[in-house]
Formats: structure tokens, sequence, C-alpha cells
């Protein structure tokens, strides 16, 4: 009769890792990170090669924000399974985490490649890119996850939050309303309704402070700066520690003309939190609203040295630079904002200005171009396309531009003025004047 032989030593390593693994994942799923991670810790030891092993401690040190050792750990994992999607798509967290959206997107990029229907790092990317301002890049992530699990209640989540960023407030109550239907329980399907989502949020709980501020951001969207700041001063009534609304209500007091009053508010708001890239921009837009260019180019340095991806520091920071007539300085931000974001219209259109005063009028035209293609409303491109025209000689092109301009907003007096000037063939010397008075 013959018996079964025993184990080789290499067999009994691998059982021994196995069960060492199992019992983390059991801590782990109580919430017992450093259990976890000891156990994860004896499993490697015994069998070095366990990819699964050092994917796990990378979870567990991940969920206790030890972000470079969980990188770590999934370098590690991928070394050893380079097709290990859960891996790439969990590091690319971790580095999102760190701030490093470029490194995140990168690693989702691969988790897509290794397995094109990982709805989660569909997800993931577009959470990325919502942090670098790439909010169409964001939705068509969304879009793409949605497609992949129409149950996937985070993504109607997010997706409703960038399309209210967007005004697009029809589809943001639609995702907002499939999130809720989708499942009830999840806080942010009510936090982040527009405006009726949130009342509906602070009926359930009146001390959220979050949903004040939320709703003050959805407000501030939508034009009502009042609003929004009687919404930020109720969250900051309930967590005086919240930098957000203090910075939320600097921007809607700038808004409103209180420039003042918006540096006060992200004087705190950096008080409170010194790395909010955030609030460097907001009171860097404020200063310059002053007059103050170079103190606003400090705060942009500030935030791009806190951010080095934050389009928007660079494409205010090429404002202020071209208002101290540093127009050569203002179009590198440009370029930098245009790097990080290809569809941001503001630096496009801010763009194609620096090059109209360097008298580059062909590059200004094919610059208010890009920002007309990326936003068929965005009424100044017009104007300043116009400008550039008639310089070149294109009146009829020129009074077209300005045509549409008053079309979009009949009280633009600067496309009135031109229009008729063009129209008559005033002098360029004239069209010159009436245009700088439309730039201050």
């Amino acid at each position: 009769m013959a018996q079964s032989q025993p184990p080789s030593n290499r067999d009994a390593g691998r059982i021994a890792a196995a069960r060492l693994m199992a019992s983390g994942n059991a801590l782990l799923n109580a919430g017992n990170c450093d259990g976890a991670i000891a156990h994860y810790d004896r499993a490697i030891i015994i069998n070095p090669n366990y990819a699964g092993a050092h994917y796990n401690r990378g979870n567990a040190k991940r969920l206790k924000e030890d972000y470079d050792g969980a990188v770590a750990d999934y370098d590690r994992a991928i070394a050893l399974n380079p097709n290990f999607a859960d891996a790439y798509n969990n590091r690319g967290i971790a580095k999102a985490e760190r701030g490093d959206y470029g490194g995140a997107i990168a690693d989702f990029d691969c988790a897509i490649t290794v397995t094109p229907n990982l709805a989660a790092a569909y997800h993931n990317r577009g959470n990325a890119r919502e942090e670098l301002w790439d909010y169409d890049g964001a939705i068509a992530d969304y879009d793409h996850t949605i497609a992949l699990n129409p149950n996937y209640t985070e993504a109607y989540i997010n997706r409703g939050a960038v399309k209210a960023g967007q005004r697009d407030y029809d589809g943001a109550i639609a995702d907002h309303n499939r999130s809720a239907d989708l499942n009830p329980g999840i806080a942010m399907a009510h936090n982040n309704r527009v405006i009726a989502g949130y009342d509906r949020a602070i009926s359930l709980n009146p001390n959220d402070a979050i949903a004040y501020n939320n709703r003050g951001v959805v407000k501030e969207f939508g034009g009502d700066y009042t609003g929004a700041i009687a919404d930020y001063d109720r969250a900051i009534a309930r967590n005086p520690n919240d930098a957000a609304a203090y910075s939320n209500r600097g921007n809607a007091k700038r808004e409103l003309g209180d420039s003042d009053g918006a540096i006060v508010d992200c004087d705190r708001a950096i008080a409170l939190n010194p790395n909010s890239a955030g609030a460097y921009i907001n009171r860097g837009i404020a200063k310059r609203e002053l007059g103050d260019n170079g103190g606003a180019i400090a705060d942009y340095d500030r935030a791009i040295a806190l951010n080095p991806n934050s389009a928007e520091a660079y494409s205010n920071r090429g404002i202020a630079k071209r208002e101290l007539g540093d127009n050569g300085g203002a179009i590198a931000d440009y370029n930098r904002a245009i790097a990080l974001n290809p569809n941001h219209v503001v630096a496009y259109n801010n763009r194609g200005n620096a090059k109209y005063q360097q008298e580059d009028y062909d590059g200004a035209i094919a610059d208010y171009d890009r920002a007309i293609a990326r936003n068929p409303n965005f009424v100044v491109a017009y104007i300043g396309r116009g400008a550039a025209k008639q310089f070149n000689g294109d009146y009829d092109g020129a009074v077209a531009d300005y045509n549409r301009a008053i079309a979009l907003n009949p009280n633009l007096a600067a496309a009135l003025v031109n229009r008729d000037a063009t129209t008559g063939k005033g002098q360029r010397q004239q069209q010159r004047k009436w245009w700088q008075w439309w730039r201050r």
C-alpha cells in the first residue's frame, strides 16, 4: 500500500507563509493594521518572493498613512509580478495620497493596460485628473467607470461633483440622485448634491460643517457669493479649524470686491494649513486685484512649490507677470499651465493676450481659436480675437467676432466700441486705446 510523501521543506514554507497571510488578512479586515503587518512580515521572511504578502502589507501601510512604505511594498509586488493590476492601482492611490498625481496616473494607466476592465483604476485615475484640474479627463474616466460598472456609486458622486464645478447643474443633480438611489447610506451622496442635496444632508445633520462648506462651493460656482459666504460662516462656526472654509470664504469675498477681507481669510487658512496650495492661490489673486503683483507672485511661487502640478498657480502667476510687463515670463507660465492641462481655456486666452501685447497677432489669434474651440461661449476670447484680426486688417472677421461677443453678452461696451470703430475703419491707434481700456 503506497504511503503519501511528507511535504518538502519548500512546500512546508509556502504553506506556513500562506497561513500567516490568511491570519494577516483577517487582522487587516478587523482593522488591526499593526497586527496584520506583523503577520505579513513573518510570511515574507519565510517566502521573500510572496508577491501577495508584499501587496497586502502595502495595503496595511497605506491604511496607516505610511505611503512611502506602501509604495515600497507595491514596488516589490510588481517586481515579482509585473502583471499585478491591483498593485499598480493601489500604488497609484498611495502616490496620489502623497500628492504625486502624475505618478498616480501613470500607475493607473498600467493597471488599465494589464486589466482593461478594471473599473476602480478608471475611477481612481479620474480622481487624480480632477486634482490636476483636468475636469474633462476626469469626467471621461468616470464615464468609463460607470460603463464598466453601472452600480459604481462613488463614480456617480465624483462625476456629479465635477459637473457641479463646471456648472452643469442638471447633470450634477442627475448623478447625485443616481448615487443616492444606489446607496442612500453614503453620506457623500448627500453632501455632494447640488444645493438640494446639501439641503437634505444638512437636514439630516445640522452640524455637518463639510455639508455647509460644500453647499457654499456650489453656490459660489452659481454666482451666489453672498449665499456662499453665509454657508462658509456656518461651516466655520461648526469647525473653527476648517482651513478650506476660510480659503473658500476669502475667494467669495474677493468676488464681491472685498479683496482685503479675502486676504484676511486666506491668512487664516494658511495659518491652519500651511500646505494649502489653494489658499496661496486665492490670496495671490486677491493681492493682484489690489495691485500687489509682487506679493501675488510670491504666493503663486509658494503654491507651485507645494504643488508643482497646479495649472491654476502657473496660469495666475502668468497674469501677474503680464501686468508687470513681463510678457515673456507670462507666456512661459501659460505654456506650463497648458502643458499640465491642455484644456485650460483661460491660459490659452491669456497667452493670446500676452502675444497680442507683443504684436504677435497671428499667434494671438491661434490661441484665441484654441480657447474658443474649448469653450464656444468664452466671450473675452472673441473680443481679443476681434482686436487681433482688426490689427491684421481682417475687418470683416473682426466685426464677426465682436458681433458674437455682443450676442453672448449684449452689455459688453468694449465689443460695441470696437465693432463700431472697425465698421467705420477707425484709426488703429483709437482701436488700441479701446482695447487697453477693455483689458483694464
